[in-house]
């Protein structure tokens, strides 16, 4: 039975690290542009042919 409160202690103290990481990474502005990334990729490949010719 004392396992069981162990492994429930540990799941709690790794959903807090979690929690803990995702609203650090909030704060940071990890989140801020979920668009202009993609579409990066999508670019590069005209901009590196441009300069090359």
């Amino acid at each position: 039975m004392s396992i069981i409160y162990f492994l429930i202690g540990c799941s709690v103290l790794l959903a807090l690290v979690f929690l803990g990481a995702f609203f650090w990474a909030q704060r940071s502005g990890q989140n801020d542009d979920l668009y202009t990334p993609g579409m990066r990729i999508l670019l590069d490949d005209e901009e590196e042919n441009r300069v090359k010719k």
